[in-house]
């Protein structure tokens, strides 16, 4: 990558796109930690996403701040209610954002420049900073592509050209449960596109109970993980010669594994092995 100077000051517009589904009350902080940005050219496009929840209802329907309109839409889902922003949205650059997360003062500004000093730069993020029942710094992953094969290591509020959307077709409706920002930067890849991040915390990621990345049983994150390979399956070829398999076998030895260390017969045989080690050594 070129050398990157973060005082390129580009006058670009920006779109910023947030779905919402019964989450009326974090949109205020979402929506003002845009507005906060030290990067002034941006629009923000909230998706109603046909929430049911009458105080979401009644705020987004009279909603009321700069540089901000709201779609209101019938329940779609997340990949469709951003594609529906992003088809609504003016800026060259997207940056989506979820509804209860926001984003440092700093963070479009540095992501434009960054993505401005090279054309095969798709995708830009930061570092990520959770909060809420929850206030670690995330160590992900570094965004290698075999990396990002076997786990998503890329931000779901990430910077990438409208473009690009445009040419991959946006946001897929066949993850039906979840993944569908993976299952983007994958797409993203498949055209040759590279990825930065930059390392200043950029993301803020509010972790609760009831949120749906935390809510996905383990059956359905195998037909997660299953779609997405079959969304990618000449890329993953490419790398794995059977990935369905490689991943199937490695996920079912360590449920395995696991069983039995969860097992009666294991802790009974532990408790009585375990002291007989120590006397014998």
């Amino acid at each position: 990558m070129k050398q990157i100077n973060f005082a390129l000051m580009s006058k670009e517009l920006i779109s910023v796109i947030i779905p919402c589904y019964n989450q009326g009350q974090f949109i205020d902080e979402a929506v003002d930690s845009v507005l906060s940005q030290t990067y002034d050219n941006i629009e923000v496009i909230v998706v109603n996403d046909g929430s049911t929840d009458p105080f979401t209802i009644d705020l987004l329907r009279e909603y009321d701040r700069p540089k901000t309109k709201v779609i209101t839409t019938e329940n779609q889902g997340l990949a469709e209610a951003r594609n529906t922003a992003i088809l609504a949205a003016q800026g060259k650059y997207i940056l989506p954002l979820d509804a209860d997360d926001k984003i440092a003062p700093t963070y479009c500004q540095k992501a434009i420049d960054v993505i401005i000093s090279d054309d095969n730069l798709g995708i830009v993020h930061g570092e990520t900073q959770n909060f809420g029942d929850n206030t670690e710094v995330r160590q992900d992953p570094p965004s290698t592509l075999e990396e990002i094969l076997k786990k998503n290591t890329i931000l779901c509020s990430s910077m990438y050209r409208k473009t690009d959307w445009e040419t991959v077709g946006g946001y897929k409706k066949n993850m039906k449960y979840g993944g569908e920002d993976w299952d983007f930067w994958l797409s993203i890849l498949e055209l040759g596109r590279k990825v930065y991040k930059i390392p200043e915390i950029m993301f803020y990621y509010r972790i609760r109970s009831s949120s749906m990345a935390r809510s996905i049983d383990e059956d359905k994150f195998r037909k997660l993980r299953k779609q997405i390979y079959l969304n990618h399956l000449d890329l993953y070829l490419s790398h794995f010669p059977d990935p369905i398999t490689l991943f199937w076998e490695k996920h079912n030895a360590e449920r395995e594994n696991q069983k039995i260390l969860n097992s009666f017969a294991y802790r009974v045989v532990s408790k009585v092995v375990t002291p007989l080690k120590k006397i014998k050594d």
